[in-house]
């Protein structure tokens, strides 16, 4: 199965290992860390193309993890999902 996070993006349910929030999850600097990092490695993509991201999904295929940020928030994704996490 697939969560679709936005834009005709899709990623595979059994790859998603976090879905976070933008608000909350960027005031450590540690995440801001993590995703300036991610970003230099060129493994951060974007479901919202002119939208302010309200979450982002950390996924990991070919082995490695990757950031895909969406204009939906964590809880429309999470029912999407359709588990109760």
């Amino acid at each position: 199965m697939f969560l679709h996070v936005g834009n005709n993006k899709n990623i595979r349910l059994c790859n998603v290992v976090g879905i976070f929030d933008m608000d909350n999850a960027t005031l450590s600097a540690v995440t801001r860390k993590y995703l300036s990092a991610k970003q230099r490695e060129n493994l951060v993509e974007s479901a919202a193309e002119d939208e302010i991201p309200k979450s982002f999904v950390l996924y990991y295929e070919l082995a490695e993890f990757k950031i895909c940020f969406s204009q939906l928030s964590t809880s429309a994704l999470k029912g999407r999902m359709g588990t109760n996490l």
